[in-house]
Formats: C-alpha cells, sequence, structure tokens
C-alpha cells in the first residue's frame, strides 16, 4: 500500500481519538487500533515510513503513538 495512503489512515485514526482529554490515553488507542486492525505489513510499512521520512506527513498524536508504541507494532 502506498506509505502515503498509510499515513492519511494513521492520521484519521489520530483525529478520531483525539478528543480524549489524557494524551496518553489517545495515543494508547490509536496504537492499539492499529495494533488490532491493520495488517502486519501496514504496520511496518508505517514504522518504515516514521524512520525513512522522520514522520513526515503524520499528525502529532499519531506520530506519539507510534514511536511510544512502536515495539507492539512491529510485526514479529
Amino acid at each position: 500500500m502506498e506509505p502515503t495512503k498509510l499515513v492519511k489512515m494513521a492520521n484519521e485514526i489520530a483525529a478520531f481519538f483525539a478528543a480524549e482529554p489524557d494524551p496518553k490515553v489517545a495515543a494508547e488507542g490509536v496504537a492499539s487500533h492499529l495494533k488490532r486492525f491493520w495488517d502486519p505489513r501496514m504496520r511496518a510499512q508505517l514504522l518504515a515510513w516514521v524512520d525513512g521520512h522522520a514522520g513526515a506527513g503524520l499528525v502529532p498524536l499519531a506520530l506519539e503513538a507510534v514511536r511510544a508504541k512502536r515495539a507492539d507494532l512491529a510485526p514479529r
């Protein structure tokens, strides 16, 4: 899948969780959604995008979720 599409999708997920007043809970929600509903290949591509492009295009909440929960998101 196109990395830009994954970035867009991650940002949409982050927009949903942005209403959560606690930023840590919001980031956990984003990461949990990615883990449960995204194919491992999609998560791997998103992690590669964050590594290779410093997360360009990701909103701060999405970027924080990926960075904070990287070990959980990495495919096994």
